[in-house]
């Protein structure tokens, strides 16, 4: 892999810190620093296509509980509805 050199400033307890995991690991302070600069990169990388391509519906709100809770009870509802002739659940028409 190709290197280029640059320079930049950086606090002495960052260094002193990096000095001796360096040492402990057996390794280089440029190598910790190199990994460290690569972990940066790839955390402020911008990437083509979105994490998620699909589109969800709603205000972009967090759900209240009262609203998870009807969103939950009504498709237990729709479920059991649309069952109901199948032979699924225990026909209790409880929800444990």
């Amino acid at each position: 892999m190709s290197m280029k050199r640059t320079n930049v400033y950086a606090d002495p307890e960052d260094l002193a810190i990096i000095k001796e995991a360096a040492k402990r690991r057996g390794i280089s302070e440029a190598e910790i620093i190199r990994q460290g600069i690569h972990l940066a990169a790839m955390a402020n990388r911008v990437w083509d296509e979105p994490l998620f391509s699909r589109t969800f519906e709603g205000s972009g709100r967090t759900a209240s509980r009262t609203e998870v809770r009807d969103a939950v009870a009504d498709a237990v509802r729709r479920e059991a509805d649309s069952g109901s002739g199948s032979g699924h659940g225990s026909g209790s028409g409880a929800v444990s």
